[in-house]
């Protein structure tokens, strides 16, 4: 098996991080009140990089769930923020309106995706379900050539700058996963409201949609029947993008608290000519090193959506494995990883995420155990399921 990247997927990280690094690091701080960083978002446009996930008929680069995420590792590494606002346009959002959205809606939203000029936003959790899909109670309703929209949604990302929400609804009040599926909504659309804002600790501000007898045309209604299913399809890529960010994130603390604990001495010596210190470096190391082979295994099985499996094994790894990288980031810094000035505080704030958004990691523990329980072995037993 081959382990290095192609000399044009080099290119692309070597683009982005020298941007990354060049000039978002320093910018970090900037965006922890809740700012959009469009200035950051603006550059990366320029690269072509808003347009990974957009096919190269609408100016996109229609690049592999793969090459994402190792974009969105490296601009994790300095900055969350922006790293999630590069997911709004990377993301399943962008999947769901170039695979399923009607002709006239991709070719004009989807090459303002790539120019940074729409911004998109999934509008998924509900204030009474998030995981739990299956009972949401936003309800659109079909009126000949018309769709009228009742509903709440709530912790939303972007949904300030968005100029697309891509909503998961119930269809005619059909209960259950079959009665679930999305429509297309134009910002400035009647009935439409965002409200509440909720500020997360890891910088970015979420928000209340409220839908009041919105109505949007018929085409807007992207996915009716067999709509659940083929959502939560797209969803895994959802499910690969998002650890990616966990994985840069852990990347990056690491990187800082190297660089640290080689200038920082105490009792006449760096921190990391102790033992205790080492140690803690090489549980780093090793933990980061087992979720990238975890993650870039599962982002190979997309085709174009990746393996269900793969991915929530994955992605459990990455989040957790994040918290704990980052954890003992701040813990090495000392009281400087604990203030906003040092990179390690911002990061361990934003690697708590990952394990919230995209499916809890509960829900996917259950769901690997799920399909190891009901899965036949065969004779060279569970761990050779096709992928070797």
């Amino acid at each position: 098996m081959e382990f290095r990247l192609s000399d044009t997927q080099r290119a692309l990280v070597g683009s982005v991080r020298e941007l990354a690094q060049g000039r978002f690091r320093q910018r970090g701080l900037r965006w922890m009140d809740g700012t959009f960083p469009w200035e950051n978002i603006r550059e990366l446009a320029s690269l072509g990089v808003l347009g990974m996930s957009v096919p190269e008929e609408y100016g996109g680069m229609g690049l592999a769930v793969f090459e994402t995420a190792l974009v969105l590792e490296e601009i994790a590494k300095v900055c969350y923020p922006t790293a999630m606002a590069v997911l709004g346009e990377a993301g399943v959002q962008t999947r769901v309106i170039a695979k399923y959205a009607p002709e006239s809606i991709r070719s004009r939203i989807l090459p303002q995706v790539c120019s940074g000029d729409c911004i998109l936003s999934i509008c998924m959790t509900e204030p009474h379900a998030g995981t739990d899909v299956a009972n949401y109670r936003t309800n659109a309703v079909v009126k000949g050539d018309r769709v009228v929209v009742n509903g709440v949604k709530t912790l939303i990302s972007r949904a300030e700058e968005a100029g697309m929400f891509v909503v998961f609804t119930r269809i005619d009040g059909k209960p259950g996963r079959e009665g679930i599926g999305c429509v297309l909504v134009e910002r400035g659309t009647p009935g439409l409201e965002v409200t509440g804002t909720y500020h997360t600790m890891g910088g970015e501000n979420l928000h209340e949609v409220q839908f009041r007898d919105m109505e949007v045309p018929l085409e807007n209604l992207v996915l009716r029947e067999d709509g659940f299913r083929r959502l939560l399809t797209a969803f895994n890529t959802q499910r690969c993008l998002n650890p990616a960010i966990s994985l840069g994130l852990a990347e990056g603390a690491f990187d800082e608290t190297l660089r640290y604990v080689r200038d920082r001495t105490i009792f006449g010596k760096p921190i990391g000519d102790f033992q205790g210190a080492r140690w803690k470096l090489a549980d780093m190391y090793k933990d980061i090193e087992a979720a990238r082979g975890l993650l870039y295994r599962a982002c190979m099985t997309a085709d174009p959506f990746p393996d269900p499996f793969l991915a929530a094994t994955a992605k459990v790894f990455c989040n957790e494995m994040a918290i704990r990288v980052t954890n003992e980031a701040v813990q090495l810094h000392g009281g400087f990883g604990f203030t906003d000035e040092y990179p390690v505080s911002r990061l361990y704030r934003g690697a708590r995420y990952g394990s919230l958004g995209g499916g809890a990691s509960e829900t996917l523990r259950d769901l690997i155990g799920k399909k190891l329980m009901a899965e036949d072995p065969g004779p060279d037993g569970i761990l050779a399921r096709g992928y070797f």
